[in-house]
């Protein structure tokens, strides 16, 4: 059986593209569809702001005209500008459980790397590591929770067949109501207490004035997440498109700012799990019910993802971020939510791998990302 690797450049290989994860796990019922428009949105050059300064190719694998795989070649120069580096990425990798087609796939990201003279590859990354990234490599037993990535167990071994090794993981905490510590709360109202007294004072994010929240959160996301491994600040584009993505779902009872003097020092934006009702939508379409069902859902699920806790460096060990999760854990409590998922967290960021298991956290999924020296 022939195999064939096709170049996409036009919208009809694009919805291909973007349909294919789709046929690969429509018997997974852990499977939940990314909304069809925002993936079609991610893929358009002229729409999507890392195209700003990154490039990327895609390609398709076909076998007797059926699509057996994907794989996006990546060259997002910020990053190599940021640490003075030559390298390269893949992303948006699917595949069935072959490895003929994954290594085929897997060559078009390596030949892309080294017709641009760069010296190593890392993923999967769609397109960098502001973005959903990651294999997941154990916790298949759960559906993902928002903007977080899936795929199936095999995954890692075809990787690992072409010579990839990890790079590093990344951890999703689970944050049971239930389960969580009772002393790291008690504590976390001593610690507001306290910063009260030094001038520093948490509230809730104001929706109506999202713009300018947005704007202090940016300004600390690309100062506290400096020193995090593979980190790229945001240009101002890419953060107003996220701002509009996720402007919709946010939620002031799961939104805070820590502020001094009038100046905001530290946020945390938790989401509900709007997987839960997605999950429900034939390959990603929201039309005709499918918005009704988001709209109506997002205030009923059952958890909510802490998606990003970031303080200035200069304020951290004073308690801000046990605090942003215990005001979580209240608000899950007074709603009936179930608990949160707190990801991903590095597993070399210590500070925050600790605080979540304080909080009496379950390690229950590890993502990995994978990287091969050229």
């Amino acid at each position: 059986m022939g195999l064939e690797l096709v170049k996409i450049i036009d919208k009809k290989g694009k919805k291909a593209f973007v349909n294919f994860p789709h046929d690969l796990y429509a018997d997974d019922p852990n499977y939940v569809p990314e909304i069809f428009m925002g993936q079609m949105d991610i893929l358009d050059e002229k729409k999507y702001p890392f195209f700003n300064y990154g490039t990327a190719e895609l390609w398709l694998a076909y076998r007797d005209e059926k699509v057996v795989g994907r794989i996006a070649s990546i060259d997002n120069s910020n990053y190599n500008q940021h640490f003075k580096t030559q390298t390269g990425f893949f992303g948006f990798f699917d595949c069935i459980n072959d490895k003929t087609v994954a290594h085929a796939l897997l060559d078009k990201a390596k030949s892309y790397a080294n017709a641009r003279g760069f010296n190593k590859i890392i993923g999967p990354t769609n397109y960098s590591t502001n973005e959903t990234a990651g294999t997941l490599i154990n916790g298949f037993n759960e559906s993902p929770k928002i903007m977080m990535t899936y795929n199936a167990s095999y995954y890692q071994s075809l990787l690992e067949s072409f010579g990839l090794v990890k790079e590093i993981d990344l951890y999703a905490y689970l944050l049971p109501v239930e389960s969580v510590s009772k002393k790291s709360l008690k504590l976390a109202d001593a610690f507001e207490q306290r910063l009260e007294r030094k001038g520093i004072t948490i509230r809730k994010i104001s929706k109506k004035d999202i713009v300018k929240e947005a704007a202090g959160m940016k300004i600390i996301y690309n100062s506290a997440w400096e020193d995090n491994w593979g980190f790229v600040p945001f240009t101002d584009a890419e953060f107003e498109f996220l701002r509009n993505d996720l402007k919709m779902l946010v939620d002031e009872d799961f939104t805070f700012a820590a502020e001094k003097d009038g100046k905001m020092i530290g946020f945390g934006l938790t989401l509900p799990d709007i997987n839960e009702i997605l999950i429900k939508n034939k390959r990603g379409k929201l039309f005709p019910f499918g918005l009704f069902r988001l709209l109506f859902g997002k205030k009923k699920t059952n958890w909510v993802r802490v998606i990003a806790l970031g303080v200035l460096p200069e304020y951290r060990k004073m308690g801000i971020e046990a605090i942003f999760f215990a005001k979580n854990i209240a608000e899950a409590k007074r709603r009936g939510i179930k608990g949160g998922e707190a990801s991903w967290i590095l597993e070399s960021n210590t500070e925050m791998v600790n605080a979540a298991e304080r909080m009496n956290g379950i390690r229950y999924k590890t993502y990995r990302l994978f990287s091969k020296t050229l």
